[in-house]
């Protein structure tokens, strides 16, 4: 057992060094203190890189250092050190950040990407989820804990196995032996367009198909109220009004939606469709699925069609294609009429959304705005009711 110490930008970092257990934990904690003499006022930093093992002892020393700083944290915990403070509860009480393998991007296929990340493959077995947040640690727990509910659910997804470092920020790694995604296949093999499609919608009705009942996915209604009550504002006084009262009226259900579900997303390996990028999972009437969708393959292009080569890596008019066929397939009717009012719908979420979305992250961009709106403003006009 050894103890170093350090003061490092404002902190007081102690780096523990070998095992610190009930024959050595006394020896640890009187060197702590001499150490620490003089800096009892700066935050404390346990760096436990060279930490092999810590008994309760150990962890009774970490506890009392925490009574007198409750900001401490813990940092560069392997992952048997780690598995020891998460089963003893450290981890709901204190900050403990694993010592995260580094990988490089660099040079790699992107394969999807939404707004919380970019999903790259790092070779031909294995892709890399890079979060957008430099501090994604909670979310990646989060998506974790979706995708594991999921494939419980009986839906095929893809579970991350380990969590590396990317530069500044964190990446999720799965293991996805020569899988391809949807888009690459129908671009390379588009003799076979109609049989992708046909797994793909099956999949989405699997899916919508599929209740969960533990509120451990969120609501999509929810938070489709707050995006028509944001939009209520920018849009004339009638139109807002509407357009919050037609959300609220959207019966409440408990059915799974994936909540970014496009041809990218949607992986073939061996011949069966599974899911990746899990964290927008969540419940609700499929009508605001098919808003998503809309989005990916038409919404974000209602001003610039070369978006969806973009974001999707397709041209516009085979993502055009793909919308209307997947529409066809999962409406499953001969009426027309009937598709069209489903679309109609489609739009008028996928637009409320892209409305909100703009004018917060893009406020010059007043055509995209302004196109939104006169065309959310001619499709309440005709709609009165959201539900499927």
């Amino acid at each position: 057992m050894e103890i170093l110490s350090k003061v490092e930008n404002g902190n007081f970092v102690l780096s523990f060094v070998g095992r610190i257990d009930s024959s050595n934990a006394n020896e640890a904690e009187q060197l702590i203190n001499e150490q620490r003499a003089g800096h009892e006022d700066k935050n404390i930093i346990i760096d436990a890189e060279k930490l092999e093992y810590i008994s309760s002892a150990g962890l009774r020393i970490i506890l009392r250092l925490r009574k007198s700083q409750p900001g401490l944290r813990i940092i560069n915990t392997s992952s048997e050190v780690y598995d020891i403070f998460e089963m003893t509860g450290f981890t709901e009480m204190i900050k403990v950040e694993k010592a995260y393998r580094v990988l490089s991007v660099e040079g790699c296929e992107v394969i999807g990407q939404g707004s919380n990340g970019v999903v790259y493959r790092i070779d031909p077995d294995t892709i890399i989820k890079v979060y957008r947040n430099p501090d994604a640690l909670p979310e990646i727990r989060k998506e974790r804990e979706l995708a594991r509910k999921a494939l419980v659910i009986g839906i095929p997804t893809a579970i991350p196995y380990d969590v590396v470092r990317v530069g500044d920020g964190y990446g999720s790694v799965f293991e996805l032996l020569n899988a391809k995604s949807f888009a690459k296949l129908m671009l390379d093999q588009p003799q076979n367009m109609d049989e992708y499609i046909d797994m793909y919608v099956k999949l989405l009705k699997d899916i919508h198909n599929t209740e969960e009942n533990d509120d451990v996915m969120p609501s999509m209604k929810n938070v489709a109220v707050q995006w028509a009550e944001f939009d209520r504002d920018y849009l004339p006084e009638p139109y807002g009004d509407k357009l919050v009262q037609l959300v609220k009226a959207v019966p409440e259900s408990r059915h799974v939606l994936h909540g970014d579900y496009h041809v990218k997303n949607v992986m073939m390996q061996d011949g069966e469709a599974l899911l990746i990028d899990m964290d927008t999972l969540c419940t609700g009437n499929p009508i605001f699925e098919l808003g998503s969708i809309y989005n990916a393959y038409e919404g974000f292009a209602i001003v610039d069609h070369t978006c969806v080569e973009r974001f999707l890596g397709i041209p516009f008019e085979l993502a055009d294609k793909i919308w209307k066929k997947t529409l066809e397939l999962y409406v499953d009717t001969d009426d027309l009429e009937k598709v069209h009012e489903v679309e109609e719908k489609a739009k008028l979420i996928g637009l409320m959304r892209l409305l909100r979305r703009t004018i917060k992250r893009e406020p010059d961009n007043k055509d995209f705005i302004e196109t939104c709106k006169n065309q959310i403003c001619h499709l309440l006009d005709n709609i009165d009711d959201l539900s499927l």
